[in-house]
């Protein structure tokens, strides 16, 4: 009888816990550098409401503020994180799981790589007391557990090539500046942004495609 007894707690209890983790599971949130089709329905909700957001299945920093404006307008907390309470309120049901896919590194390139906004440029500079492009590149990727070269030249040769289309959050994103070939990099965050430590606005996100640096734009490489 106390045999039987214990095995119904423990039934009980392993069933808690699974109940807790689909919880957890359920209350994650679409954020920066998540890419797929729940993201692109997001997007095309945004876009229909009126939002200034292209449904590209990529969540970069352009989809993120689109999400604030919307959080505003509806009374939620603000943060540009789609979660349960906003997603209900955006699609109209409730939010699915979010898997902890492929792009869960991706992720935490990003997460690492917005940290450092406003840290100065400094020549020849690796820690957040001032970076250089390629410095600043290698420090985020090593606090996310990837560890490439330490100039954007020697970066440009890591991973393999992927083209304009093919882009997604977390790849490497080259430019040809002072010299020819690879002599700035920077890392691709989603919606036609990338963020960079540059010369005259340090660690800063800027426009891959228009402007000075779609003039210089060379490539982009994947490593994750």
């Amino acid at each position: 009888m106390f045999s039987f007894g214990v095995k119904v707690m423990r039934a009980l209890a392993l069933s808690a816990i699974m109940t807790c983790c689909v919880s957890v599971a359920s209350a994650e949130s679409l954020r920066i550098g998540d890419q797929g089709s729940d993201i692109a329905e997001v997007q095309e909700q945004l876009s229909s409401m009126g939002y200034d957001v292209v449904a590209d299945g990529d969540f970069g920093p352009a989809t993120a503020e689109a999400v604030k404006a919307f959080q505003s307008s509806q009374g939620l907390e603000v943060d540009g994180l789609v979660g349960p309470s906003t997603y209900s309120a955006l699609m109209g049901r409730s939010m699915p799981a979010v898997s902890r896919g492929s792009n869960y590194v991706a992720r935490r390139v990003v997460a690492e790589s917005m940290k450092y906004i406003g840290v100065p440029y400094v020549f020849g500079g690796t820690t957040p007391y001032g970076f250089d492009c390629s410095g600043y590149v290698q420090y985020v990727f090593a606090n996310a557990g990837v560890y490439l070269s330490r100039t954007a030249d020697s970066q440009y040769e890591e991973g393999y090539p992927v083209s304009t289309d093919e882009l997604r959050a977390g790849d490497l994103v080259f430019f040809s500046t002072y010299t020819y070939g690879a002599s700035h990099v920077g890392i691709y965050l989603g919606d036609g942004e990338f963020i960079n430590a540059s010369s005259s606005r340090g660690v800063s996100i800027a426009s891959l495609f228009d402007g000075y640096w779609g003039s210089c734009y060379i490539g982009a490489r994947r490593v994750l």
